[in-house]
């Protein structure tokens, strides 16, 4: 064995946390779910309450959806074996590609295999070394990649504060390309990005904008068409970013923008050129829950309805549930054995949540994240509700 390999298996072996957490008995990581993704799951045999999903309009379990999926099978395989720029295009992509540039109303979109994808494939790629990115310091990892693969310089602001952004956007040069990214829905935290104000810090400063709407796709705005939508300034909004595993019951991403910016980045984007294409069966299942999300409002009523309850529920318990608007509800312990404790303890009460510990949030701001989905019951809220707050009084959290 080389001296290299010696030197990195001593340094990753020296990584304990992991099994620190596991001999304690409270490892939250890995779950092994046996059935579908829906409001109820099965884990080693065990009916459990799954709050801890991202499919929002609980559409993956939807029979249109799976219809799709597996006539795209039948058609075109299991695979493209290829990636876009070569031999992985398909149709149903192009189509894809069209709906979702309609829906959200920009010239065209472009489909990639993940959403992490996406966001890899356009902040490198749409700036240079005498540019400059701008990030809330709450945005999605995937983002804080992105401008790490940029040779730009990124500069972050103190989440959805203007005056903090006001204060980064005077730091840059007056003629360079400054880029904001921001989430559209904060996908920890639950609260929405200040839009209308960045927006005219955008126009103060000859800035452009991206928005990640995976958190808020198919959740605000008309029909569901995100946050661009939902505060009126789609036009002032550079490039759309979406994913498809959440309210598309799928996997996969997409940016949309002006026919110039996606001609570019088409062309340019190694996530893009260099990684296989999204498979038929996902591309198939999006174009399917895209059309629900257009032609049944149903799901998204629901959703809101389910919603506002739980935010007025955890509120009215005295629960710490910071700035949430949307089905995203951070229930804040600021403790960290206390949030993996009280993770196992709701499990073993057949409630599934999701853990957000330290390191990946300051140890004085660790949470809970809950999350609904359209397709939850009244009866199901009430239930995993009502095992929170005892779980909850029982730490001493509330």
């Amino acid at each position: 064995m080389t001296t290299y390999k010696n030197i990195m298996r001593t340094r990753l072996a020296q990584y304990h946390a992991p099994q620190k957490v596991q001999e304690a008995g409270v490892y939250p990581f890995f779950r092994t779910i046996e059935s579908e993704q829906d409001t109820e799951v099965l884990i080693n045999g065990k009916k459990v309450l799954m709050f801890g999903s991202n499919s929002y309009l609980g559409l993956t379990s939807h029979p249109k959806v799976k219809e799709a999926a597996i006539a795209a099978v039948k058609k075109y395989g299991t695979g493209c074996a290829g990636s876009r720029y070569l031999n992985g295009t398909l149709d149903i992509h192009v189509e894809l590609e069209e709906k979702l540039a309609e829906f959200v109303g920009k010239d065209g979109a472009l489909v990639y295999s993940t959403g992490f994808q996406s966001n890899l494939g356009a902040i490198p790629t749409v700036t240079t070394r005498n540019d400059y990115i701008l990030l809330d310091d709450l945005d999605h990892a995937s983002i804080i990649e992105g401008a790490r693969l940029s040779f730009a310089k990124t500069l972050k602001f103190r989440h959805n504060d203007m005056a903090s952004l006001e204060k980064v956007l005077q730091r840059c040069e007056p003629g360079a390309l400054k880029l904001i990214v921001v989430d559209g829905i904060f996908s920890m935290e639950g609260d929405i990005a200040n839009l209308p104000e960045i927006v005219k810090l955008s126009k103060k400063y000859n800035a452009n904008i991206m928005v990640d709407d995976a958190h808020s796709f198919g959740v605000i705005g008309e029909q569901g068409r995100g946050v661009s939508s939902h505060f009126g300034l789609t036009g002032d909004v550079d490039i759309i970013m979406g994913t498809f595993s959440k309210s598309l019951a799928s996997i996969g991403g997409f940016l949309a923008a002006d026919k110039d910016t996606l001609n570019f980045i088409k062309h340019t984007s190694r996530s893009l050129i260099f990684s296989a294409s999204a498979t038929p069966s996902a591309t198939a299942t999006a174009l399917a829950a895209l059309e629900i999300i257009k032609t049944e409002p149903q799901h998204m009523e629901q959703l809101w309805k389910n919603t506002n309850y739980c935010l007025k529920a955890f509120r009215s318990l005295g629960f710490d549930i910071a700035h949430s608007c949307t089905p995203i509800i951070p229930i804040m312990i600021r403790n960290n054995e206390k949030t993996f404790l009280m993770t196992k303890l709701l499990l073993e009460d057949g409630v599934f949540v999701n853990p957000v510990p330290h390191p990946a949030v300051p140890n004085d701001s660790t949470l809970i994240r809950f999350s609904l989905m359209a397709t939850h019951t009244q009866q199901q809220i009430n239930f995993a509700i009502d095992k929170i707050e005892a779980t909850a009084r029982r730490l001493g959290i509330i």
